[in-house]
């Protein structure tokens, strides 16, 4: 839908989302309109530069026309049923993932949060069928981040973080440790410890990577202690770290793991993939999602995961991750670029990721920050290096102008 048909000036537009819609975003001035590639257009027809992916969702590149032609496709035949039938879409994506990363099954849900709810309430299953009600308990990352509804955001490492303040008291039964640090982590286990539960890039924590040592380590704590090794990849999952699942990248492998996001090609849909002996904790009224192997999303993520599949986009993000770092740290006040593939993150010696973010803005650039330091880019992986070199240019403009403005307020007192 384009503004023009709705009547509407886009001031008026606005102020209905002002008026009617809770206030949990950050509003850009902007309306979107429509996108495509690495592109997204506003209601004048600018176009803004997108390293923001939808939220590392448009990985195949924003209105992908396979993924574009999938949903065209299936809207013709069934969009929603219940899911006592056998639907096409459901059995074909299931198939391609499963046979595509090495897992047995798979369990459809609605989002990302949902796909770590799964995987949790699959482990202590797990745990209460082969060892008893006392084996509930799992260990996590500090600063780490598993979604918003109850069970992930107790899952969730920052206890003092806007994601828990307020809703507390959180679920027991979770435990935090140190990433990369397996010593920490060791620590933290106990006879009730069934799982730990770790994202391999910390996305909204910073953008660190696991080292590889770290991801073995916690491998072999856990086979030692008949405990589950489960990956969140909702953000990492499907080409986005240089593999078509980061575990894949480490050459570990976890008992289960949850993926959204670029799965769904930018329609919602997430699941939870399981080897077959911790996937039999779920039977007939344990778990279940009426939404969960929706039609229409099922044909969208399988001509998405596709995409990224017969593209290389997982080569490509590897390539021009590496070189993004590289571009990134001749950037002033750079202090460090790191990240795995295209989730790439930016540290500055003094706080500015705020300003940065908005400089970006102001020149047509879409990038997000995370708290006061860290900028984090996580774009389509379709782009190119001419495109990273546009962001650069971009990027050095706004760093400029926050550190000065920075400085005039550090002067000001």
């Amino acid at each position: 839908m384009r503004l023009k048909d709705t009547g509407l000036s886009a001031k008026e537009l606005k102020t209905i989302v002002n008026k009617y819609m809770v206030e949990t975003y950050e509003r850009y001035d902007f309306i979107a309109e429509r996108a495509e590639g690495m592109y997204i257009y506003d209601e004048e027809g600018n176009a803004y530069l997108d390293f923001y992916g939808g939220v590392a969702v448009n990985s195949a590149g924003n209105r992908n026309a396979k993924v574009e032609a999938a949903i065209k496709d299936q809207l013709g035949d069934i969009v929603h049923t219940f899911n006592y039938p056998y639907t096409i879409p459901q059995a074909l994506l299931a198939k391609k993932i499963c046979d595509t990363i090495g897992m047995d099954k798979i369990f459809y849900q609605n989002s990302g949060t949902e796909a770590n709810e799964c995987m949790i309430k699959m482990a202590r299953k797990y745990g209460t069928d082969n060892f008893g009600p006392e084996r509930y308990h799992i260990i996590t990352a500090k600063n780490s981040f598993h979604g918003r509804t109850y069970g992930a955001m107790s899952a969730t490492g920052q206890t003092d973080n806007a994601i828990q303040m307020g809703f507390k008291p959180m679920l027991p039964g979770f435990s935090y440790a140190e990433y990369n640090n397996l010593e920490d982590f060791a620590s933290k286990v106990t006879k009730n410890t069934i799982a730990i539960m770790i994202e391999p890039v910390q996305g909204e924590g910073g953008v660190h990577p696991a080292t590889q040592e770290f991801i073995e380590g916690l491998r072999k704590l856990c086979d030692d202690n008949d405990m589950l090794l489960l990956f969140d990849e909702v953000q990492t999952g499907w080409g986005r770290t240089g593999a078509p699942m980061a575990y894949m990248g480490y050459g570990v492998k976890p008992d289960a793991v949850s993926m959204a996001k670029a799965m769904g090609g930018g329609m919602p849909i997430g699941a939870c993939c399981a080897t077959k002996k911790v996937a039999k904790a779920f039977t007939a009224g344990t778990h279940g999602s009426t939404y969960g192997g929706h039609a229409l999303a099922c044909a969208s993520a399988y001509a998405a995961v596709s995409e990224i599949l017969d593209n290389d986009l997982s080569g490509n993000a590897k390539e021009m991750g590496e070189y993004m770092k590289e571009q990134l740290a001749k950037l002033p006040h750079v202090k460090e670029a790191r990240g795995r593939g295209l989730l790439v993150g930016c540290e500055y010696d003094i706080p500015i990721a705020l300003e940065v973010k908005h400089g970006c803005l102001d020149r047509m650039a879409l990038i997000t920050a995370i708290g006061d330091s860290v900028n984090r880019m996580i774009p389509p992986l379709i782009v190119t290096k001419k495109q990273i070199d546009e962001l650069m240019i971009i990027m050095k403009a706004a760093i400029a102008d926050a550190a000065e403005k920075y400085e005039e307020l550090k002067l000001a007192g």
